[in-house]
């Protein structure tokens, strides 16, 4: 539909003037743009704090390194818990994200998913590193999830986030692409990306 009211040249994003302000849009307005087919359902954005976030095209690299977490990840995941991936993760009324990878509890189930539900959050970066190191992961420490990594999809250097908080995660270190990496919530999902197979 969105062929039929715009033309081809015209630009999805535009600047809006410095110091004016801008129209808040909810996280069930722009659901209702989806399903109305103003939006595309396969449109890359997310909204935070009302605004929507063009999300930019993910690169080979990026690709690879998230399909071989998934394979490494589903084989052993024990059945009391869930992976979903790219899904739509609904923080509060006007912010939902879309993180490459969040764990959660099969008691709580997808429809329970929220902020204090989650129990790791997983961003690959290449582009978007500066934006998912900062302005994403204050997002993430700000509602409460525990864990977040974000993984440069790149150097295969991850940052790990825990302890949130309203100014951010207190308990932030970096490993190397050659450190084990443990998730909090289940040691049995630990892995060394350095030795991850990408395909």
């Amino acid at each position: 539909m969105n062929e039929q009211l715009r033309r081809p040249s015209l630009p999805l994003t535009s600047q809006a003037a410095e110091g004016l302000p801008r129209r808040r849009w909810s996280v069930a307005e722009i659901e209702a743009m989806v399903t109305a087919g103003i939006l595309e359902e396969n449109e890359r954005f997310e909204l935070i704090g009302g605004e929507v976030v063009p999300m930019n095209p993910k690169g080979i690299g990026h690709e690879r390194l998230k399909v071989a977490l998934a394979r490494y990840w589903i084989r052993r995941l024990p059945d009391h818990f869930q992976l979903a991936q790219e899904t739509t993760f609904r923080i509060n009324e006007d912010t939902f994200v879309e993180p490459d990878f969040i764990f959660y509890s099969t008691a709580t189930g997808l429809a329970g998913l929220k902020p204090e539900t989650a129990l790791l959050a997983i961003e690959v970066a290449d582009s978007s590193l500066a934006y998912d190191l900062g302005r994403k992961a204050r997002l993430y420490a700000t509602f409460g999830v525990r864990e977040l990594w974000v993984i440069n999809a790149t150097t295969l250097a991850t940052r790990i986030h825990r302890t949130p908080g309203l100014e951010g995660y207190t308990d932030i270190r970096d490993a190397e692409p050659g450190d084990r990496l443990a998730p909090a919530f289940c040691d049995e999902l630990a892995l060394t990306l350095a030795t991850l197979t990408l395909v």
